[in-house]
């Protein structure tokens, strides 16, 4: 069963909102059981405030416990200051009134249960022979001290799993790093170019499989977004709500254009706060870049290439995804997830092995305040944002110019 319901033009009231949530807690046995929802971190837009009121209206006096969990994969840990921006109330010390809102810490092994493990025979008939290794699951095991999961986000056109949300706030959201790496990897091997905004995907078949270890009662609000705006929430089974919701994602999040153009400037909002997230300005809109064209993030607040990864970035750098792969004695050691996100900004392109030239489809340019001569050793174009008059490029469509703001969640394609 499901409850919710999905609008093509216009939104939902908050009375309409309140309503489904409503409905969808009331369709549950919550009395006197321990209650924790996994919510996002910053980085995905959703009215997680007006929810966190809701919860605690109608489940307060019901439930024993009713806790939260951030699903940060390995995003940084939240502060207390974070989080109070993030569900709308004063947290001090991990504490809002009588609810704890803990961050999931991917880095520590003891905060982990192994549930199971996929074999690597059947990972090889999912990827149609692209990978074939034993892909071991963990999970934060703090999800075993509930009787009740429920699963809170909104549902986006995805750079590795086709479309975010559901399962995925399990897996890679409160994940070990050995199914993170996987999954990653995995999309990078495909290319975001052919996952992004896909429905059905090997990753998101590993996810949903990955999900049946999880022998704890699971439900799912999924969420269809635009700057705020509710146009969607589904309720129900967690892969049947995301379906719904992953369905008119695919209306709302997918702009079409006439023809490519030969200049993108990808416009970061400040939820995004290093490269390693601010680097969907270039996965939402390599599709709609014409060949040999170029993507500019803009994005002046981010000043650092990943708070949790930049150290083994700055080592291996942004290369194509057959770079990697024609090299692969000298790269599989390290992480997947690094080395998926190295060639998901890079894009798609060839690297012949034999004169060692790498040829990327597109250019992808920072107009961060990333230093120039970073950027040049990352393997990534420069430009000064200071110089940068985003109203001259503005208008400027028919010369092949698009000038994108708030980037990162609207996914672009030519028609």
């Amino acid at each position: 069963m499901i409850i919710g319901k999905g609008m093509n033009e216009g939104y939902l009231t908050k009375e309409e909102l309140s309503e489904i949530v409503y409905d969808g807690l009331n369709s549950l046995a919550l009395d006197g059981k321990r209650v924790l929802a996994i919510i996002p971190d910053r980085t995905r837009t959703m009215p997680m405030p007006v929810m966190f009121d809701v919860f605690e209206e109608i489940l307060h006096n019901r439930v024993k416990k009713l806790d939260y969990l951030v699903a940060l994969g390995t995003h940084q840990l939240l502060n207390d200051s974070q989080l109070s921006q993030l569900v709308g109330r004063i947290v001090v010390g991990g504490k809002a009134g009588n609810s704890w809102i803990f961050n999931h810490a991917w880095n520590l092994p003891e905060t982990f249960s192994h549930i199971g493990t996929i074999p690597a025979s059947e990972i090889e008939l999912i990827t149609n022979g692209l990978l074939k290794q034993d892909v071991p699951v963990q999970i934060n095991k703090l999800i075993f001290d509930y009787d009740q999961i429920i699963i809170c986000g909104p549902v986006f056109p995805h750079e590795v799993a086709g479309f975010s949300g559901g399962n995925k706030y399990f897996f890679p959201g409160i994940a070990g790093p050995e199914v993170i790496n996987f999954t990653h990897w995995l999309g990078a091997v495909i290319t975001n170019y052919k996952v992004i905004g896909t429905e059905n995907t090997p990753v998101r078949v590993v996810i949903d499989r990955a999900a049946e270890f999880i022998k704890v009662n699971t439900a799912c609000f999924g969420f269809v977004v635009n700057h705020q705006e509710v146009a969607g929430l589904y309720f129900g089974p967690t892969k049947v709500a995301w379906q719904a919701a992953a369905k008119l994602s695919g209306l709302k999040h997918i702009i079409y254009k006439e023809k490519p153009f030969y200049r993108v400037i990808s416009i970061m909002p400040e939820m995004y706060e290093d490269l390693w997230t601010a680097a969907k300005g270039m996965y939402k809109l390599e599709p709609v870049v014409a060949d040999g064209g170029e993507i500019v993030i803009y994005a002046p607040h981010v000043h650092e290439v990943s708070y949790t990864h930049g150290k083994l970035i700055d080592e291996v750098g942004y290369h194509c995804r057959d770079y990697y792969l024609s090299q692969w004695d000298r790269y599989k050691d390290f992480p997947g997830g690094v080395l998926a996100h190295s060639t998901h900004l890079k894009g798609v392109g060839n690297y012949d092995l034999q004169t060692g030239v790498e040829s990327a489809r597109i250019k992808v340019t920072l107009a961060t305040g990333i230093p120039a001569e970073r950027c040049k050793r990352i393997n990534l174009g420069y430009l000064a944002p200071e110089e940068i008059n985003l109203h001259e490029w503005q208008g400027r469509e028919e010369e092949g110019i698009l000038v994108v703001p708030k980037a990162g969640e609207m996914l672009y394609r030519v028609k």
